[in-house]
């Protein structure tokens, strides 16, 4: 007996999981607070092996979130890089890294920045770190010493809350380049322990930004998924 497809719900998660994307603009406004709590609360029901559930979300708002804006803008600049996870341009394949090319060929098109100008692209990555003009940033640490076994029950969470944000109309904005200063992170939160894979910046989008207009592809079924009978 087979089920019947689709579902009642199908048709909410293609809209839900297809309309969610990053936001690189932000309204000032914050997200009510009784909203932040359903969603992280929302987010808390993520899977992970035997339940571990080995993730420490730390939020960041108002004068938090101003001074650790300006911190990290300060080591930006002092070079002052401290990186719990490894990172290297070599650890994408030639496939990812050609993605990863007309991404941003997209992207620094619609800030109207130059492929060759390195000054402007390097300014706009400095200026990241102001989280987009988000009013919020969640930083997501892991707990342990499996490495990429929890790092991977993490991912399962960090989806969960950018789907729960979206359902709630809050926008987002994963960024890698928060967790290259993870001490710094650390220090102004006042957090000991736990690994840092990854800030997320989130508020109320700015619509009218052309960056946020921009749409990314994805690739066809048939390159990453292999079905067998």
């Amino acid at each position: 007996m087979s089920w019947p497809f689709p579902t009642e719900l199908s048709s909410c998660a293609e809209k839900l999981i297809r309309g969610r994307h990053a936001s690189r603009a932000f309204r000032p406004e914050p997200v009510p607070e009784d909203t932040m709590r359903r969603i992280f609360s929302l987010a808390g029901a993520a899977p992970s092996n035997s339940n571990a559930q080995p993730w420490q979300v730390e939020v960041a708002s108002g004068a938090a979130r101003e001074r650790l804006a300006g911190a990290l803008r300060t080591a930006h600049a002092e070079r002052r890089t401290s990186v719990d996870f490894p990172y290297a341009e070599q650890m994408y394949g030639p496939v990812h890294q050609r993605r990863r090319a007309a991404f941003g060929a997209e992207l620094y098109g619609a800030l109207g920045i130059a492929p060759d100008d390195h000054a402007a692209r390097a300014a706009y990555d400095a200026e990241s770190l102001s989280f987009y003009g988000a009013p919020h940033v969640a930083f997501l640490f892991v707990h342990g010493d499996g490495e990429a076994r929890l790092a991977a029950d993490v991912g399962a969470y960090m989806q969960t809350l950018l789907l729960a944000m979206t359902a709630y109309g809050v926008d987002s904005c994963p960024q890698g380049l928060l967790s290259f200063y993870a001490d710094t992170v650390r220090a102004e939160l006042g957090i000991t322990g736990g690994k840092l894979i990854v800030g997320i910046s989130f508020g109320y989008a700015d619509e009218t930004a052309p960056v946020n207009r921009v749409k990314t592809e994805r690739a066809p079924l048939e390159s990453s998924t292999a079905f067998h009978d």
